[in-house]
């Protein structure tokens, strides 16, 4: 029934990182003023050092036996001042890139984070329309440099939630999120022509993060805008909502190690975008589950567990007939997640704040993720360890009424 019935030697399994959260040796950016400024529960610090740990991180994800490794390229690293370029940081990336390739893995580039400059911040912003070029100048030299590598490209991650941080954070006001979504648009389906003009042949996305219950509306102001735009949907699937599973609204507070997993769930969204978006195939580009402080779940619920009921749904929604090309782990290593170290998402643990080593520890899921991958799916007779929700909201009323077989 799941993959492993019908083996897809071109699939791609990869695993997801991202440049602020996890790089440290923050520059001057909007999230390094961020979580200077008291208003987050931890300070940056060193994250947990990809900036100089990159090669024996990448190697981890080789052992898994991965074929993509996503990556962002950090505008507030490679140009620290307007009009100013860092050849030296550039060449970390040149190397992050030959790492991962000499590996046999293609890359996965995101081009913003969340992240800009602080000179940006300095001249107002995503308010100010001198961003827009600012931002493209960026995209632009960051896509001629890493053509022809058979790179897949992220434009904007969670374009949704970019702009949710940056109302939380005083980056924009509530009456200014229109217009910096706008702002998004115009940015992403103007860098998408000008990446298919230098780098021929790639894929193109942004990655949207998949709320359930509300769909259409965040469809509405990014996805829908620029579904003639995209190669494939990059879609982010953490948590589902169901009339027995409310915990989703620990979502909004950032307390996502509370939220009670619902697997079949991303069946649910996998089938809702198969037949919204017919002509785009579906990208897995973040899925995971955070524990508290790497302590295990009161429920008992690992992340193998975790790993396995999302990919033997998957699976169920490529045999009815979802185009799924792709899947990402989030993530490789804990990591910064924005504001704080307690949500602890790696297949790798680190104790960021307490641990001088940083020493990475793997989890039960990295052997799980590892046999996944080389049987291309779970097992034929794999059971879920978490039963579906009743009456799922993930894509009402349709997932309310879907007997699951």
């Amino acid at each position: 029934m799941p993959a492993s019935a019908t083996p897809d030697d071109n699939f791609l399994w990869g695993v997801a990182t991202s440049g602020f959260q996890s790089e440290g040796s923050s520059p001057d950016s909007n999230w390094s003023r961020y979580s200077a400024s008291g208003r987050t529960h931890d300070q940056i610090g060193d994250s947990v050092d990809f900036r100089h740990r990159y090669v024996e991180d990448i190697d981890r994800a080789a052992n898994l036996g991965a074929k993509v490794f996503r990556f962002g390229v950090e505008w507030a690293r490679v140009q620290p001042t307007s009009g100013t370029w860092n050849e030296t940081e550039f060449e970390y990336y040149d190397d992050v890139v030959t790492q991962i390739r000499a590996r046999g893995m293609k890359p996965m580039i995101t081009l913003d984070h969340w992240v800009y400059p602080g000179w940006v911040v300095d001249q107002g912003g995503w308010m100010n329309p001198k961003t827009e070029a600012d931002w493209l100048a960026n995209a632009e030299k960051v896509v001629q440099r890493y053509s022809g590598i058979d790179a897949l490209w992220i434009t904007i991650n969670e374009p949704t939630v970019y702009v949710q941080r940056e109302l939380t954070y005083g980056g924009i006001t509530l009456p200014q999120a229109p217009a910096m979504f706008d702002a998004l648009v115009r940015v992403h389906r103007s860098i998408y022509d000008r990446i298919h003009e230098i780098d021929p042949g790639t894929r193109v996305s942004s990655n949207f993060s998949f709320i359930p219950g509300v769909s259409e509306a965040v469809d509405s102001v990014f996805t829908d805008r620029v579904r003639d735009k995209l190669d494939f949907l990059g879609i982010d699937y953490y948590y589902g909502v169901a009339l027995d599973n409310p915990t989703a609204a620990y979502a909004a507070i950032d307390e996502f190690y509370k939220v009670t997993p619902q697997p079949e769930g991303l069946y649910d969204a996998l089938m809702r975008y198969s037949h919204k978006y017919p002509e785009l195939p579906l990208y897995i580009v973040e899925n995971g589950m955070p524990t508290d402080n790497g302590n295990p779940r009161p429920d008992g619920y690992t992340r193998s567990n975790h790993l396995s009921d999302h990919i033997y749904w998957m699976e169920r929604a490529r045999e009815d007939g979802a185009d799924v090309i792709g899947f990402n782990y989030w993530s490789i290593t804990d990591n910064y997640e924005w504001g704080s170290f307690r949500p602890r998402f790696g297949l790798y643990t680190v104790d960021a704040l307490t641990d001088p080593t940083l020493t990475r520890v793997p989890t039960d899921g990295v052997e799980t993720y590892r046999q996944i991958i080389e049987g291309n799916g779970v097992p034929a007779d794999y059971v879920p360890v978490n039963a579906p929700a009743f009456c799922s909201l993930v894509d009402p009323p349709l997932s309310c009424t879907t007997t699951y077989r």
